[in-house]
């Protein structure tokens, strides 16, 4: 968990409990969009939108305001905090520290348990702790239902581009908890390993999650090697944490009991 900038308040910025949120980043977008109170979040970042790059379902996302994350959108909006990724540019996060809005920086959760931390320190900074742990407490429920003590079953996690997640991924560690391996780390690909349709075929896993619209993701011959499951995986479940691991996990234990 990556928050930056937790400690003094800048000059301007609010000193309520419930402070007024921007969010420039699908995962806290997700988050805040479960726990904060109505007309604290001003708006959420275009990523959550779109259906590409969305980390929620997407009549719930528009609800809300999007931005596309400039200075001048969000300005307009007078939040007391911006919450973004932790690639935010410095020249931005310069700009609204000095019109007085604090900046706070959110990494990817790499496991569960950051994923957890990230959502406490998310509605604590909204003010909304009972409803972080609330969520938190939806997510381990979720956690616990998943559990799978049957053999696992390699798994080709196959994403936009033909990549793989690394063995160090949420995926990763969600799919390993649900009673899946990852056929590519036990190949020796890591994170963004490009995995061609041709290596597919010639050593094949029992089951293939194909999570993109790439046309060798879904070739045909796919369906037609014998002993290989093939299932689509929606992408926007692949990236983010908090309420995300809930229907991630949802998924997974629908794909192990065969519906």
């Amino acid at each position: 968990m990556t928050l930056i900038g937790c400690g003094e308040v800048p000059e301007g910025a609010s000193t309520t409990d419930h402070p007024t949120i921007v969010s420039l980043n699908p995962c806290t977008d997700a988050i805040l969009v479960d726990i904060a109170a109505p007309g604290q979040l001003l708006a959420i970042s275009h990523y959550s939108q779109d259906p590409a790059a969305t980390s929620m379902p997407l009549d719930q996302a528009r609800q809300y305001r999007a931005t596309g994350g400039t200075v001048e959108e969000v300005l307009a909006l007078d939040p007391d905090v911006v919450v973004a990724g932790s690639f935010l540019a410095p020249a931005t996060r310069s700009a609204f520290e000095a019109m007085g809005v604090r900046v706070e920086t959110v990494g990817i959760a790499s496991s569960v348990e950051e994923s957890l931390g990230q959502v406490r320190a998310v509605a604590a900074l909204a003010g909304e702790g009972a409803a972080g742990d609330e969520l938190v407490g939806e997510i381990e429920t979720a956690w616990d239902n998943a559990a799978s003590e049957g053999a696992s079953v390699p798994t080709l996690m196959w994403q936009q581009g033909g990549i793989v997640p690394g063995p160090d991924s949420l995926i990763a560690q969600l799919l390993e908890h649900s009673g899946f391996t990852l056929h590519s780390a036990a190949r020796g690909l890591g994170q963004g390993a490009y995995l061609p349709l041709e290596r597919v075929l010639a050593d094949p896993p029992q089951l293939v999650l194909a999570s993109g619209e790439e046309r060798m993701l879904a070739h045909p011959v796919l369906r037609e090697v014998e002993g290989l499951r093939y299932e689509t995986f929606d992408p926007a479940l692949i990236y983010c944490g908090g309420p995300s691991i809930i229907r991630t996990l949802d998924r997974l234990t629908e794909i192990r009991e065969g519906k």
